[in-house]
């Protein structure tokens, strides 16, 4: 048996050069991606950056569960709130079971976040008095097209109840600024007067702008200001700015005409929108299916109550009288059009559906807002903490001058206590720490890792685990000298004990750190993940760089020899005489072997 394990050995001796190469082109091509993807440094998380952080509880009291699917549709309605504040970095993601943490970093207003990712939305129904293109968009009028390539319902056509509305995608060419202007403010006069309805249009161009032709009757001096101020908002709206989106229609109340914006096929739409008809707490039930007896594809199928659907039948009967975009009703979700189907017809029955070649996801995501436009769950605020920059950056500062302390203490004791083998700590720990910053670099914009304080500690106390698998190494080749052996065979032998030593004792870390992380919500995840990343990473440097450097070391005689500065002398460390094989006498009797060789 001892030639086979004498062959592994040997074969293991003169390939440490593979290992080597192994980790350095992985280290290169890290960091080679890591300066590629452009971020060239680790994310920062709200208490290092500085911002406010929000802990929101979920509540089960509107009678939804609390479920990963609820959970999910919350982040992703106060994703919107968040991203219409303007804000960049911003994160909105679950904690546990029941939690959602909202992180708003660059010092965002609290209050102004706390009122809009708490709050139950607001979706409203809302007829279309006027829309266009806007911003660049709007300097080249196209044709209308619907969502898939459909467009305004063909001549002749009475879609049924069931597809009596379709999803409208974009808007035709708009008319002179002159003729829209004047159209726009008979619009606003007529949503002014009208209580949750359009005033029907006597005629229409087919055009966005479209409108009645007889002028509109007289009206009081606060109507005509009202429709003014509306008009003016109107044409000075730029959905293209984020800016504008945010302001557009803020504060308006459901029984008032407001502008808003809307994305169609990745363009930016304005509207001008009469008072809501319908409220979205009167959406029963809506949900995606697909047609599979038609050639419709995707759609959304809508349920109203018994209330809703009355009023809903109201608003389509007068929408379907109108020339476009007069006979569409805007969605509208926390002040946004998320969808503006058009209508041919009244829709009566308390049920509707809207098509119009959706993909599935698009169907899913509207069918989604139209259910869950209010949150599915409530809320209760547990935590608000608003931390400055200036603050963030004294801590980032404090907790990398703590691990610059604790990493000079370490490198003083490998120094003094393994000497040469210090020099085998240290170039290990680099490598750590290079592969550390790389991975952390680039898990930012992959899974939206953030380093904040608690991980930033959890890299200090890294360093001490790391430090602590290259000393059980070192002991055990020291024990292996101790009883006798030189270095090579040292180093061989001492490595299967050290090795499950190590494994063992980073098992029982990265498990601790695995319990933390699934266990704890906030920012004591950052402390367990950073952790469970450094002990992965500590295996990978004990085995793919610590080892095989070794290895080399040992054909060096500065340690082969036992220099007294090498950390291997075996004076000092109290070493037995060589081990040495003796050879049997030959013949049927042995005499005693010698004490010295036995």
């Amino acid at each position: 048996m001892a030639a086979p394990k004498r062959g592994r050995s040997a074969s293991a001796q003169s390939k440490p050069g593979r290992s080597l190469a192994l980790i350095l082109i992985a280290i290169v091509a890290l960091t080679g991606g890591m300066f590629l993807s452009g971020h060239t440094t680790p994310r920062l998380g709200i208490d290092l950056a500085g911002g406010t952080s929000i802990t929101l509880k979920a509540k089960a009291d509107q009678g939804s569960a609390i479920n990963k699917a609820n959970m999910d549709t919350a982040v992703d309605i106060m994703n919107r709130r968040v991203n219409g504040l303007g804000v960049s970095e911003s994160e909105v993601q679950t904690q546990g079971n029941d939690n959602i943490i909202v992180n708003i970093p660059k010092g965002t207003n609290s209050k102004e976040a706390q009122e809009q990712v708490g709050t139950t939305a607001k979706l409203y129904f809302r007829p279309v008095l006027a829309s266009e293109p806007s911003g660049a968009a709007a300097k080249t009028p196209s044709p209308s097209a619907s969502s898939g390539g459909s467009s305004s319902p063909k001549p002749g056509t009475s879609p049924s109840p069931a597809t009596s509305s379709k999803e409208k995608a974009s808007s035709s060419g708009s008319t002179s600024p002159t003729a829209s202007a004047t159209s726009q403010g008979r619009a606003v006069s007529d949503a002014l007067k009208a209580d949750s309805t359009p005033s029907p249009s006597a005629s229409g161009s087919g055009k966005p702008s479209g409108s009645p032709s007889a002028t509109p009757s007289a009206s009081a001096s606060g109507g005509s200001n009202a429709a003014a101020k509306l008009q003016a908002q109107y044409a000075a709206l730029d959905c293209t700015k984020a800016s504008d989106r945010a302001n557009a229609g803020k504060n308006a109340k459901p029984g008032d005409s407001t502008v808003a914006c809307g994305q169609i096929n990745n363009a930016w739409y304005k509207y001008l929108l009469g008072p809501a008809a319908v409220d979205g707490t009167e959406v029963k039930k809506a949900q995606a299916v697909f047609d599979t007896q038609g050639a419709a594809g995707w759609q959304v199928q809508m349920t109203f109550t018994g209330g809703g659907a009355k009023k809903f039948a109201d608003i389509t009967g007068a929408l379907a009288k109108n020339q476009p975009p007069q006979n569409e009703f805007g969605i509208v979700l926390d002040g946004e059009v998320v969808s503006s189907p058009y209508v041919s017809t009244a829709i009566t029955g308390g049920q509707a559906e809207i098509s119009g070649s959706f993909k599935q996801e698009e169907a899913q995501s509207l069918a989604n807002m139209l259910s869950y436009g209010a949150l599915p769950l409530s809320f209760q605020e547990q935590s608000v903490t608003t931390v400055t920059a200036a603050l963030g950056g004294e801590q980032l500062r404090a907790g990398l001058l703590a691990g610059a302390i604790g990493l000079a203490l370490v490198v003083i004791y490998l120094v003094v206590y393994y000497r040469g083998l210090s020099i085998v700590a240290m170039a290990s720990l680099l490598v750590s720490a290079i592969l550390t910053y790389v991975i952390m670099a680039l898990l930012g914009p992959a899974i939206h890792f953030a380093l904040n304080l608690p991980a930033v500690c959890g890299a200090i106390v890294a360093i001490g685990i790391t430090a602590d698998s290259f000393i059980v190494y070192f002991e055990r080749i020291r024990d292996e000298i101790r009883e006798g052996r030189s270095l090579r065979p040292a180093v061989e032998r001492a490595w299967p004990r050290a090795r499950r030593t190590i494994l063992v004792s980073d098992f029982v870390s990265f498990l601790a750190a695995a319990v933390l992380f699934i266990v704890t919500v906030g920012k004591v995840q950052g402390f367990a993940f950073t952790l469970g990343l450094t002990t992965v990473l500590d295996v990978v440097v004990v085995f793919f760089f610590t080892k095989p450097l070794m290895t080399l070391l040992a054909r060096r005689r500065f340690f082969a020899d036992g220099h007294k500065w090498s950390g291997l002398d075996p004076k000092s460390l109290g070493a037995k005489p060589p081990l040495r094989r003796t050879r049997r006498p030959a013949g049927p009797v042995a005499g005693p072997a010698d004490p010295k060789e036995a």
